[in-house]
């Protein structure tokens, strides 16, 4: 990642520290200090992070539930994790690269995918 600042030496614009950009909703997606440190974000419709970066070549993604609850998670280091929450927001499952598991799968608790036979003819069932 690029830093800003010698984009704007480059161009000879004039800045100073910290450069700060935020999006129409207020959201911090650019930034960066005298000391070199620099990071942006990417926000979701609800303000949530879905995407960082940094200087370092850190970053990592997330996507979220409708409810604003961190569901999926990967970082650059290969680190990720799985969660699943139920109606009240209590996490229901948990499962990471490390090996971790906690709590059972939705998709192990439903009937998707399996097969019934009514009257000698076969369904395979599935959500709707």
């Amino acid at each position: 990642m690029k830093p800003l600042s010698e984009t704007y030496k480059e161009l000879g614009i004039a800045f100073s520290f910290p450069i700060e950009i935020k999006n129409a909703d207020g959201d911090k997606t650019y930034y960066e200090d005298i000391d070199g440190f620099c990071c942006k974000c990417e926000y979701d419709s609800r303000g949530s992070v879905t995407y960082y970066e940094d200087i370092e070549d850190f970053w990592y993604k997330r996507e979220h539930d409708s409810r604003g609850n961190v569901t999926y998670f990967k970082d650059s280091d290969g680190f990720w994790y799985k969660r699943e929450y139920d109606s009240k927001d209590k996490q229901t499952y948990f499962e990471s690269s490390d090996g971790l598991k906690h709590g059972t799968p939705r998709s192990a608790k439903t009937c998707e995918g399996k097969v019934v036979e009514v009257d000698g003819i076969k369904y395979e069932l599935r959500s709707l």
